[in-house]
């Protein structure tokens, strides 16, 4: 093992609130490069190529530039303008549900909405949106503290294929450009007005990251919420007869299974962080689930409210990396769990949950489930 894996070997975990919010907002001394940290883990490849790439794993002025961009088109009218279309998929999914006594939740309802609705974002066309999910689950899949050489060749072969496609698909936007405040790709490939564009390796990979930030999140919003709600009648009852409570109940849901659950930083200075000092090169986790459950921050945490409030969870994060697709993520969540509930109320779960197995990512495979009544 040569220094810098020593050095990576060593990573100091934060669980309090405070502490979070505090590595989020000082990116100068808590950096999101990833390029020391990958390097052991992924070598010369693909992965490499496209986390050390990608917009969550870069500091500002980089993360600034490949932001405000894709910004640009999830504007609060754009998002807005997305809602009629997203109400329609959902239906169109629970009248798929409503023929069935018995159903999978996550296959049959929570996966099916984000990839439709990143799909559209980048206005890929209906037939080309098979291979999405199994590109994204494959690709952050790689993204485990630990890997095999399975999941490693998994993930690469992802970004190959994805990456194929995308190059593909940017030849015929370029020669047919959509909106640029509807269509991310557009927005991407034509840039800001004052000439700021992306590379093509930037471009590209950028869609891929959307793609996966878009869709493992709010698969694990959506399913978590419902699965949570059924093992807690008495908040689901009190949402049914309240639906305005929809957002915050969401919120709640952010808070109480985190969907993301770990981030990462490096110390680039000495610094001190929770009373502990800590040298530059300290690979710093960040718990997300603990820190949403932190007494400190959140009264009576073990307990899931749906009426909580204030709730200054961070499962979007915090500061410049604050994720920025959370008001479509907010969307989607509260029209898929509050149309879900109006046409399913008495839904119940029809074995055991099969939890996604990872460790970044809290979340289930499959949910069986039945309609009762």
């Amino acid at each position: 093992m040569d220094m810098d894996q020593r050095a990576l070997a060593a990573s100091f975990d934060i669980e309090k609130h405070d502490d979070l919010v505090t590595a989020y907002k000082n990116t100068k001394a808590f950096s999101s490069d990833k390029r020391r940290e990958f390097a052991p883990k992924y070598g010369n490849s693909l992965l490499y190529d496209h986390h050390t790439t990608s917009l969550v794993f870069n500091d500002p002025p980089a993360h600034t530039r490949v932001r405000r961009l894709i910004m640009g088109a999830l504007s609060p009218r754009a998002i807005a303008g997305m809602e009629p279309d997203l109400v329609a998929l959902v239906d169109r999914l629970l009248d798929a549900i409503a023929a069935k006594q018995n159903f999978e939740l996550i296959g049959d309802f929570a996966s099916a909405i984000p990839v439709e609705v990143i799909g559209n974002l980048l206005d890929v066309p209906h037939e080309e949106r098979g291979p999405l999910r199994d590109w994204s689950l494959a690709i952050l899949g790689a993204l485990e503290p630990v890997i095999g050489a399975e999941a490693f060749a998994r993930g690469n072969k992802a970004v190959k294929d994805f990456l194929q496609y995308l190059e593909t698909l940017v030849v015929r936007r370029r020669a047919n450009p959509g909106h640029p405040e509807r269509d991310v790709l557009t927005r991407l490939i034509q840039g800001e007005d004052n000439g700021e564009r992306l590379s093509e390796k930037e471009l590209l990979h950028n869609c891929i990251f959307l793609l996966n930030a878009g869709h493992e999140t709010t698969t694990n919003l959506i399913g978590n919420g419902l699965v949570a709600l059924s093992q807690h009648p008495s908040e689901k009852s009190r949402l049914i007869e309240h639906p305005e409570l929809i957002k915050t109940a969401v919120e709640e849901i952010l808070r109480f299974e985190s969907s993301n659950q770990l981030g990462n930083r490096m110390t680039t200075e000495r610094v001190e962080l929770g009373g502990v000092m800590l040298e530059a090169g300290t690979p710093i986790t960040l718990c997300i689930g603990a820190a949403n459950r932190d007494p400190a921050q959140f009264a009576d945490p073990e307990r899931l409210d749906i009426g909580r409030n204030p709730n200054r969870h961070l499962a979007f994060a915090t500061g410049a990396h604050q994720c920025a697709g959370m008001a479509l993520a907010r969307l989607e969540g509260a029209i898929a769990i509050s149309r879900f509930l109006a046409r399913f109320p008495d839904y119940a779960l029809n074995g055991e949950p099969v939890r996604g197995g990872r460790v970044r990512f809290r979340g289930f495979l499959s949910v069986p489930c039945v309609m009762n009544g």
